[in-house]
């Protein structure tokens, strides 16, 4: 069973995903806020991260930079799908710069096209 992180503030949205990974079996893991995703990251080695990017503490693209800089590579490498209501090429061009292996823009994707993603990047 895969281990998901799901790194949302919007409880509406954050209760959606959680609710279609866990459904379809995955291990899903929460975290409300940029300083817990680090604590929760950092506890529980998730095989995919779903990353908002505006979030309150510490936003998304500094927590993306300080695990990808985490000396444990196993973290460092993390799979991250970025899902976010950003969407100007200059937002996605920094995320894709952090190594990202998508970016969903949450207007435009439903629960099950988030699941769809994660899939495929837990095949990969």
């Amino acid at each position: 069973m895969a281990k998901i992180l799901v790194v949302e503030d919007e409880l509406m949205m954050r209760d959606l995903v959680v609710r279609k990974l866990a459904g379809n079996g995955f291990e899903v893991k929460i975290a409300a806020d940029g300083k817990e995703a680090l604590e929760v990251w950092r506890a529980e080695t998730p095989d995919v991260v779903l990353l908002d990017l505006v979030m309150p503490e510490i936003d998304g693209f500094e927590v993306l930079k300080l695990m990808r800089s985490d000396p444990n590579p196993a973290l460092a490498n993390s799979p991250v799908i970025v899902l976010s209501n950003l969407w100007s090429n200059e937002d996605i061009l920094k995320a894709q710069n952090l190594k990202i292996q998508g970016y969903l823009v949450k207007a435009y994707y439903t629960p099950e096209d988030i699941l769809q993603k994660v899939n495929e990047v837990l095949k990969k």
